[in-house]
């Protein structure tokens, strides 16, 4: 596969993946990829192991927030905003990137990420290895019930799970 050609897939793996995440009906929806040049607050959101500092965030629908993911443990960790149903659709995925060794518990092979398919570049998600930062622009279209989790096999069974809470609700 040519450089573009996989620019391609991967970009249209991104649209597709915004819009399943958009929903079509009222509490169908966790939201859109935002837009960086409209965003309205900034929260910071370090992981470690087994948790989530701050466990509960608080937004508003309509709001846009960039979330500065840290990884501040010594494991793999994971910031996906969903719901148990998105969770539970991602969790055979990361099974199979540990067992095939697309990760392990403290490090993640890129290139075999990418020679599977499964580069893990959801708008709504950041996989990362300790040490490691990134950012999460979202919108939050409308109020729902949703959360953030770390999918990596056993974080999520063993409690690494957040709250969005949406104001006023």
């Amino acid at each position: 596969m040519t450089f573009t050609k996989s620019i391609g897939a991967m970009t249209a793996l991104i649209f597709s993946a915004g819009a399943a995440f958009a929903g079509a009906g009222h509490g169908d929806s966790i939201g859109k990829a935002g837009d960086p040049a409209k965003v309205d607050r900034i929260i910071e959101v370090s992981m470690t192991e087994m948790k989530y500092d701050p466990a509960t965030i608080t937004v508003a629908e309509g709001e846009t927030i960039k979330f500065v993911v840290r990884n501040d443990g010594k494991l793999v960790h994971e910031f996906n905003l969903g719901n148990k149903a998105s969770w539970g659709g991602h969790k055979g995925e990361m099974q199979k990137m540990m067992k095939s060794g697309m990760m392990t518990m403290n490090k993640l092979d890129h290139s075999k990420m990418m020679e599977g398919g499964m580069m893990h570049d959801d708008p709504n998600a950041a996989l990362l290895e300790p040490g490691q930062t990134a950012e999460i622009v979202w919108t939050f279209t409308e109020a729902t019930e949703m959360g953030f989790a770390c999918n990596v096999p056993g974080h999520l069974e063993g409690g690494m799970v957040g709250e969005i809470a949406f104001s006023g609700h």
